[in-house]
């Protein structure tokens, strides 16, 4: 991927930005990991993703040395979408304590290093067309697709932020201890926010589209990327896992997987 979209790019002392951009996203990750295993802590690992897109996409922006409006745009709604996840996610293992996932990786020194090494190619692969986007040397014009993009994105972050606030709140009622949330925009998808998320990197890849020339054309598989994450690996596999462990059986819970699709929302 670092070769990809280092094709076309901005270089400095000769060495492309996309590429020193990856290096960055892997070291910054490296770094926090030391702390976090002496620590044997998880509680700033989604909080250091967060950080990780919001350094790797604003030194890709200065490296290139570019006032496009294009490469300002494409920073902009990373850096926004990045802040708003970082803390929610932050806020989220706060009030929880602790992210029981890593139990059994956090005392191996080789899997939980490979776990934040994980988080480094998610960072590079997602992020992939805006960076390719934002060290091009190729400039254009804002145009028909920025405008599409740029709505495209609004729509996907609107009902990512919506549902994260919605299960938010119910969670947050004691009479729902216990209980699944099954209204707002979680009676039309049982994972509204993934659906959010995908819609809004595709959004992202559209306004990139432009300027992407040659190996770059390799990044669109950004999107594509966090579809696969979250619908095959890391997303809705496991919290439906969680879920039947919780509920599974009962009637209302049954009815609920029955009637509503796990990711697109039904009209």
């Amino acid at each position: 991927m670092a070769w990809c979209g280092s094709q076309g790019s901005a270089k400095v002392f000769g060495v492309p930005v996309f590429a020193l951009s990856v290096g960055l996203a892997f070291l910054i990750q490296w770094l926090a990991f030391i702390p976090a295993y002496f620590l044997q802590t998880e509680k700033f690992f989604d909080l250091t993703g967060s950080i990780t897109y919001i350094s790797v996409i604003m030194f890709a922006f200065f490296m290139s040395a570019s006032t496009d409006p294009r490469s300002f745009l494409l920073s902009a709604l990373v850096v926004i979408w990045a802040v708003r996840l970082g803390i929610f996610l932050f806020n989220r293992i706060k009030k929880v304590g602790k992210d029981d996932r890593f139990d059994e990786i956090k005392p191996s020194f080789v899997r939980f290093l490979n776990v934040w090494t994980i988080q480094a190619l998610w960072v590079t692969f997602t992020i992939s067309a805006a960076l390719a986007a934002i060290t091009t040397t190729l400039r254009k014009q804002l145009d028909g697709f920025d405008v599409a993009g740029l709505l495209i994105w609004v729509f996907g972050f609107a009902i990512e932020v919506i549902a994260d606030f919605q299960k938010n709140r119910f969670n947050a009622n004691p009479d729902n201890k216990g209980k699944f949330i099954q209204t707002g925009l979680w009676s039309r998808s049982r994972h509204p926010n993934y659906f959010g998320e995908i819609i809004l990197w595709i959004g992202v890849t559209v306004i990139a589209l432009p300027v992407l020339q040659g190996w770059q054309w390799v990044t669109l598989i950004s999107p594509v990327f966090v579809a696969l994450l979250l619908t095959r690996v890391s997303g809705i596999p496991l919290l439906e896992k969680k879920a039947d462990e919780k509920w599974s059986g009962q009637e209302d819970y049954e009815l609920y997987k029955k009637r509503t699709p796990p990711l697109l929302p039904r009209l």
